[in-house]
């Protein structure tokens, strides 16, 4: 059989991962989106064929996911990231009933099935407020890098509270905590916690169900999974590889679709339960 590739186009970075007959995983790629989206989809599959040594013509499926995934032209089809980070959790973390994905501009709580199929969702797609994008902001306010201000916030004794979790104002709720001359870490401990808060409010609308895996570029930010911990009084499931989940996820139903179409089968594509906005 071929192989099969899944490919995540996200706000930030373009994740891919390509998988064998028996869901082994041949390679996996990171790159940053950029400006340019359909080269981002590109990119990645050619650094999977890199990384593996894999032909062009040797992968036999591409599945698309993630916000620019009718962008991909070597996509075959598309998959919704939350149908593709439910399958992946559950692949990777076979007892996970929650997911979080928390990326650049999107926060989701999912409710997953045994099989990894989706029972519930909730999600804030109308702003970046409590999203990797939030981060970011704080972190350019302090003149860190994002890598720094998880370590940061879990040195902090005294957590601010913010006013707000917008990304538009963070600036100069940040700049108001310096001028009262608050710790950076107390300041990043609050940023953390005020995420969290956010978060929650979002999985108690799904139904929290252990297990718990967190998913997403956000979920490499041990602030943020301490925090997220502490608000759900319950560990994470949660890797250096979380945010290639959702990728995982869609090179898991390329696969499906490979093995069906050699019993002249097509599966269909997974459809999520209905839209649940913020």
């Amino acid at each position: 059989m071929k192989y099969a590739a899944g490919i995540d186009v996200g706000s930030t970075q373009t994740k891919a991962v390509l998988l064998d007959a028996s869901r082994a995983i041949a390679a996996k790629a990171l790159i940053d989106t950029g400006a340019n989206v359909k080269r981002a989809g590109q990119r990645a599959l050619d650094a999977l064929l890199e990384a593996s040594g894999v032909a062009r013509s040797d992968v036999g499926f591409v599945v698309g996911t993630g916000y620019g995934r009718y962008k991909i032209e070597a996509g075959d089809t598309q998959v919704t990231e939350i149908s593709c980070h439910a399958r992946g959790a559950q692949m990777m973390y076979p007892a996970t009933r929650t997911v979080i994905d928390m990326g650049g501009q999107d926060t989701k709580a999912i409710k997953v099935g045994p099989e990894g199929d989706v029972a519930d969702f909730c999600m804030n797609d109308k702003c970046a407020a409590g999203t990797g994008r939030f981060l970011a902001g704080a972190a350019d306010v302090l003149g860190l890098s994002l890598d720094e201000i998880g370590e940061i916030s879990l040195k902090g004794t005294r957590p601010v509270r913010l006013t707000s979790v917008c990304t538009v104002f963070v600036e100069s709720d940040i700049l108001s905590h310096l001028a009262q001359n608050q710790k950076v870490e107390d300041i990043l401990a609050g940023v953390h916690q005020a995420i969290a808060a956010r978060t929650i409010g979002l999985v108690r609308r799904t139904g929290m169900e252990d297990e718990v895996t967190f998913t997403g570029g956000v979920a490499r930010n041990i602030g943020m999974v301490r925090a997220l911990e502490e608000k759900l009084g319950t560990s994470l499931n949660y890797s250096d590889e979380s945010h290639h989940i959702g990728a995982f996820g869609a090179a898991l139903f390329a696969v499906d679709h490979l093995l069906a179409s050699e019993q002249g089968q097509i599966p269909a594509e997974p459809q999520p339960t209905e839209w649940v906005d913020e």
